[in-house]
């Protein structure tokens, strides 16, 4: 439902009203039993209003807003302590691992994907995805780790960098920015939609300055290193110190921890764990069993 209305507040807070009314009216005449996503204001909103009990997911624990809104419930991996989510602990919902592990078990590699994008099985392929500039929670150092992420990119002659920029304003500017980079045709910007998975798994090395990527990466278990500077969350903590992730701090941290090296990949990911996506699913097949949703014991709902 509608789209990105960048970074100034007051835009934001007009992007949440047309998004909450676009889908209100996508609701009209329904009935849902019950509203669930992934950190949808919008569709808390309208849940609230028309009295639909909610499950909002999240795994970033600083996200803000979410829970002010009071969904029925919150859902979050294990690893977040409940003290961190400023809810009601009874109405907190877990599950094991991360939200990337309901989906990764089930991917199979497209080995078409590097020479859809002009890579050749010999290029040392470097994805990287810059810091979302026009969040909230945007931190400026990120910009000058992504910096010196490029410095050491341009220095390595295999290296070949697909580059996902979150819009068209940040393209232009990255572009401005190391003319070099796109001149040389080391870094190149994809003219098609690619498959997130499949590129993370034909990479070698992943550098991004956001969450979702950095985890998809970890649990295909591709060398990822972040260059998110906001607060640092718990699922991001769990997966560094279980060296599944390397954060980056500071231009040294860049220089040092970065290995540039062709990744020995299976055929398919190793990461085989349903767990999260049983336990995500026994929630909300407990929510809807009773016929009145508001009715169910807290205590009855915990896997």
């Amino acid at each position: 439902m509608g789209r990105h209305y960048g970074k100034h507040k007051i835009l934001k807070l007009a992007g949440l009203g047309m998004r909450t009314l676009q889908l209100a009216r996508a609701l009209a005449g329904e009935k849902p039993d019950l509203a669930i996503s992934h950190g949808s204001r919008a569709q808390l909103v309208v849940s609230r209003l028309s009295g639909i009990p909610s499950v909002v997911i999240v795994d970033y624990e600083f996200a803000r807003g979410l829970v002010l809104m009071q969904p029925s419930w919150v859902m979050v991996p294990e690893v977040i302590p409940a003290s961190a989510v400023g809810f009601d602990p009874s109405r907190i919902l877990r599950y094991p691992g991360i939200k990337e592990d309901v989906y990764v078990p089930r991917f199979v590699p497209d080995p078409t994907t590097r020479a859809s994008l002009g890579l050749s099985v010999d290029d040392l392929v470097v994805t990287v995805r810059p810091p979302a500039n026009e969040a909230h929670y945007h931190n400026a150092e990120s910009e000058e780790l992504l910096a010196a992420v490029f410095e050491l990119l341009e220095a390595n002659q295999r290296v070949k960098i697909v580059l996902l920029p979150r819009n068209q304003s940040q393209d232009a500017l990255l572009r401005n920015q190391f003319p070099a980079l796109f001149a040389s045709g080391k870094a190149m910007v994809p003219t098609h939609a690619v498959n997130g998975l499949n590129l993370i798994w034909y990479s070698d090395v992943v550098v991004s300055g956001g969450g979702t990527m950095n985890r998809e990466a970890a649990a295909l278990g591709i060398p990822v290193y972040s260059i998110f500077r906001g607060k640092i969350g718990a699922v991001d903590k769990y997966l560094a110190e279980t060296g599944r992730l390397t954060l980056l701090q500071s231009r040294a941290d860049v220089r040092c921890k970065i290995v540039l090296r062709p990744w020995p990949r299976l055929e398919r990911p190793a990461n085989v764990n349903f767990r999260a996506l049983t336990a995500i699913v026994d929630h909300v097949a407990r929510i809807l069993q009773p016929a009145e949703i508001s009715a169910v014991p807290a205590e009855t709902i915990e896997v």
